[in-house]
């Protein structure tokens, strides 16, 4: 309730909150970059809004006790400390995505019940085979981000590809112009400088006709990128992804007829 009245609060002149409900696992590697995780299955939460957003100094306190951006009179700066709290004292995690005039996502990541039951059936993150890189093919990463970039780039690398980076689509415009081979573009959708992910591959498959694009996001469905949409035949991995699911992505686009 207090995350939905704050993403109203966010959209004064009206606007989109989606909530949606799923099955999700964190592994090893999203844990090993948040110690205070504990890998395993989880339902998730997922409440996003098509809102104000929050710059990164705002996201970086957004839990701490009474700290508010509302006037006064109009917020404690206590509600989304105490929802912290109740996931916290749940065994759960939190994290939160938003760009400023894009709007803001929140994950809760809930423990399961019977985590036994869920291992049980198959559904460990460990039990998953990843599927490598057959032919040496050639990432160009592309994330504003550093420390998200970093993590995809050792993840890429651990899979066998060969990897660019870039942190912006400026620079990974000046690579593909260069005589470098690339096989996939893998890119952030929201990232600063007017030109979002989608206008990228756009730009980018002007030049190289046959590059292979796959796309990731914070936000649910891609729902708020400067086009509106993606395209139906579009691929999207929602942020955050286990390292078998970008595994699988990656072969099923690289390797489709």
């Amino acid at each position: 309730m207090n995350i939905a009245i704050n993403a109203r609060d966010a959209m004064p002149n009206g606007g989109s909150l989606t909530l949606e409900t799923r099955r999700a696992q964190i592994d090893a590697g999203y844990a090993a970059q948040h110690p205070d995780v504990t890998p395993g299955d989880y339902d998730c939460v997922e409440i996003s809004d098509s809102g104000s957003g929050m710059p990164p100094e705002v996201v970086e306190r957004i839990f701490e006790p009474f700290f508010t951006t509302k006037e006064a009179g109009k917020g404690t700066g206590l509600g989304l400390s105490m929802v912290y709290g109740f996931v916290k004292q749940s065994g759960g995690h939190i994290s939160v995505y938003s760009e400023l005039g894009r709007g803001t996502t929140f994950k809760l990541f809930l423990p399961l019940a019977a985590p036994e039951k869920a291992e049980a059936d198959g559904k460990n993150g460990a039990s998953q085979e990843l599927a490598r890189a057959a032919g040496g093919e050639i990432i160009l990463a592309v994330d504003d981000n550093a420390s998200v970039r970093a993590t995809v780039v050792r993840q890429l690398r651990g899979l066998g590809y060969g990897v660019r980076e870039a942190d912006g689509p400026q620079a990974a415009l000046e690579i593909l112009d260069g005589a470098d081979d690339i096989d996939l573009l893998f890119t952030d959708i929201v990232m600063p400088g007017g030109i979002d992910g989608t206008e990228l591959a756009s730009k980018a498959r002007q030049k190289r006709p046959d590059l292979k694009v796959l796309f990731t996001s914070g936000f649910p469905g891609a729902s708020l990128t400067n086009s509106g949409t993606l395209d139906p035949n579009d691929v999207l991995l929602s942020k955050p992804y286990r390292k078998h699911e970008l595994a699988k992505a990656l072969q099923e686009i690289l390797h489709a007829e």
